[in-house]
This record gives structure tokens, sequence and C-alpha cells, in this order.
């Protein structure tokens, strides 16, 4: 199987498994762990667990509001400039998860490369 989607795929299980035990920054630490198992090359390091941290963190967002009509991310989406778009809103919450992935999957690769010194 292709390297890429491989840390895309164990990215987002890892992701989906230590968010059920540990708080909101499991995701970096399941980006972090992808990109020391299994390394990637140029932007890749950073993309592929961005784009995974982003779906699952919007995905889990949409479902979360959802379930009660969007009624928190409505009023979250007021307190901030998204004009009370609860979809603005999870959009947001989407790339901010994305750009930690991202970070720590670029963090796992230097202390890959730093290990393999």
């Amino acid at each position: 199987m292709n390297t890429n989607i491989l840390n895309f795929i164990i990215t987002l299980l890892l992701a989906l498994a230590f968010s059920i035990f540990l708080p909101w920054w499991s995701v970096m630490l399941a980006a972090f762990v992808s990109a020391v198992l299994f390394s990637l090359k140029g932007w890749k390091v950073f993309f592929i667990p961005f784009i995974a941290v982003f779906l699952f963190w919007t995905g889990y967002a949409f479902l979360l509001s959802n379930d009660n009509n969007f009624t928190l991310a409505k009023k979250i989406a007021i307190l901030l400039p998204l004009d009370g778009n609860p979809f603005l809103l999870i959009l947001v919450t989407g790339i901010v998860g994305g750009l930690a992935g991202g970070f720590a999957g670029i963090f796992g690769k230097q202390c890959q490369a730093l290990v393999k010194k």
C-alpha cells in the first residue's frame, strides 16, 4: 500500500482511538506517531496529517452539532466574527485541528530524522 494512504489511514484511526480517552491534543499525538512510523517526504509531511485531522474534526464537529440542531454552534458563531454561521464555525474548527495535525506531522518527521542520525 502507498505510504501516503497508509499514513492518512493510520492518522485517522489513531485520532479516533486517542480522542476517546485523551483531550483535544490527541490528534497531534496521532499525527506525530504516524509520521514517525510512516515516513513522508516534502510537502506531504504537513499535508497528509493536515487533511486527516481536518476531515476528522470537521466530521466530528458536524455530528456533535447536528445532534442538537446546531444550537451551540450558532451561539459560538455569533460570539466569533462568523455572522452566526455554524457551518463556517465547523470549517474553522477543522482548519485549526488540521494545522495542529500538520505541525505535529512535521515534528514527528523531524524527530525521526534526529533519531536516525
